[in-house]
C-alpha cells in the first residue's frame, strides 16, 4: 500500500502549513502529497474560508516545494485540463518532472468550478469539458513522446510544436484521474496510471456501514472492463480515499484511520489517500506514520 496525503488547500493564508506538512511528509516516509489546483471560488462553491480566493498557483508552488524535498511524489488533486492551454500545461509538467527527478503526479479532471473558469478561462457544459479533457490529454501525450507535433483537434491545435526536454518519467509523468462520471471513467481506462474512486461517490461523507467498499468495487469494475479494450488492465492502480469532513475538522483517531486503510485493501486499492485535521496536522501525520504505515 502506498500512502498519500491530500491538502485541501492551496490558499495563501495556509502556505506555511503547506510547506511544513510536505517537508514533514517527506521525512516521515509518506509516498506522496497532492494539493488542489484552484484559482478562486464562488461563495456557493466553498464556504469553509473567508479568504477563499487568496490562492497560490499550484504548479508554481509545487516547483518551489520540489527543491525542498528529496523523495516524495508531488502533484495535484486534481488539475482541470480544460482550464489551461494543454500545450503550456504539458511544458509546465515536463519542466517540473525534470526539476524533481521524476516525482510529478498530474491529477486529471474536467473541472467543476464555474466561477474560476469564468474568471480565468472559459466555462463550458460538462460534455464539452470532458471532450476538451480527452483532446487536451491526447495533445499533451504527443508533446511528451514525439519529436514534433502537428495536431488538429476540435478545440486545440498545434503546428510544428516541439517540447524539449522530455519529462524525466517515461513515457511521461503519472496520470491520476479523479473524475467519477462514466465518460471520465472511460478516459481513465484508456489513459490513467492511477484512478481515484471516492468511497461513496462524493467527498465530504464517509460510509461507515460498509457500502463504501461495494461502491468502490463497482466503479473499479467499470474501469477494468473498459481497460480490456485498450490492453491496459495490468497498467492501472486504484486509489481509495479514507476521509470525510471529520478528518478536516475533527481529531486524529488511530483506530478509525486503520479501519479505513483495511477497507482500502479489501476494496482492492493499492493507494490510500487522506487528509489530517487542520488544527493538529503534523502530530496526526507523525502518529499515522508511526502507528499505521508500518502495519501495511
Amino acid at each position: 500500500m502506498k500512502f498519500f496525503i491530500t491538502l485541501y488547500t492551496n490558499w495563501y493564508a495556509d502556505f506555511q502549513l503547506i510547506e511544513k506538512v510536505i517537508l514533514e511528509a517527506d521525512r516521515l516516509g509518506f509516498d506522496g502529497v497532492l494539493i488542489p489546483d484552484h484559482y478562486m471560488f464562488r461563495k456557493s462553491e466553498m464556504r469553509m474560508r473567508r479568504d477563499r480566493n487568496a490562492t497560490l498557483e499550484s504548479w508554481i508552488l509545487l516547483a518551489y516545494l520540489v527543491k525542498e524535498t528529496e523523495r516524495i511524489q508531488l502533484g495535484t488533486f486534481v488539475t482541470p485540463i480544460p482550464f489551461r492551454l494543454p500545450g503550456m500545461l504539458a511544458k509546465m509538467v515536463s519542466t517540473l518532472d525534470i526539476l524533481s527527478q521524476g516525482r510529478v503526479v498530474l491529477g486529471v479532471g474536467a473541472g467543476w468550478g464555474q466561477g474560476e473558469f469564468e474568471g480565468y478561462s472559459e466555462w463550458n457544459e460538462s460534455k464539452i469539458r470532458v471532450d476538451k479533457t480527452k483532446e487536451g490529454l491526447e495533445l499533451m501525450i504527443q508533446l511528451w513522446t514525439q519529436d514534433e507535433v502537428n495536431f488538429e483537434g476540435q478545440h486545440y491545435k498545434a503546428k510544428g510544436a516541439v517540447l524539449e526536454p522530455k519529462p524525466e518519467q517515461k513515457p511521461y509523468p503519472k496520470l491520476l484521474f479523479g473524475g467519477h462520471g462514466d465518460r471520465m471513467l472511460n478516459l481513465a481506462a484508456r489513459y490513467a496510471d492511477i484512478v481515484f474512486i471516492s468511497p461513496n461517490g462524493s467527498i465530504g461523507k464517509y460510509d461507515q456501514e460498509g457500502g463504501a467498499i461495494s461502491k468502490f468495487q463497482e466503479k473499479k469494475k467499470k474501469v477494468l472492463q473498459k481497460a480490456k479494450q485498450h490492453n491496459r488492465v495490468g497498467e492501472i492502480d486504484f486509489m481509495y480515499g479514507g476521509f470525510d469532513l471529520q478528518n478536516l475538522f475533527g481529531s486524529y483517531d488511530s483506530k478509525e484511520y486503520s479501519q479505513r486503510v483495511e477497507a482500502a485493501i479489501e476494496a482492492g486499492a493499492s493507494y490510500f489517500i487522506t487528509p489530517f485535521p487542520f488544527q493538529d496536522h503534523i502530530n496526526a501525520m507523525k502518529n499515522f506514520a508511526k502507528e499505521i504505515i508500518p502495519s501495511f
